[in-house]
């Protein structure tokens, strides 16, 4: 199946069912990043870098979210101990 680049609108072979949606590629003429926005129809957006950086600063606060949970966790294992000396 092949899908238009939103960018120079060149034909992009795309094999349908290997792909899902937000799924990325490269635009083999422009080489711009895109992104798959729609499966059926298939469709294509372009990628931006700025939404991948975003991305990954969420993922990042959700790893330090986790990671002072965990703390916060040992903490009240260490409270519920009690010395019998």
């Amino acid at each position: 199946m092949s899908a238009i680049c939103p960018e120079c609108d060149s034909p992009i072979d795309v094999d349908e069912f290997d792909v899902d949606i937000g799924d990325e590629l490269t635009c083999s003429e422009c080489g711009s990043l895109l992104r798959i926005a729609n499966d059926s129809p298939l469709e294509l957006d372009v990628a931006d870098e700025e939404d991948d950086l975003d991305e990954e600063e969420e993922e990042k606060d959700v790893d330090a979210e986790e990671k002072d949970d965990d703390d916060d966790d040992e903490d009240e294992d260490d409270d519920d101990k009690v010395d019998d000396e």
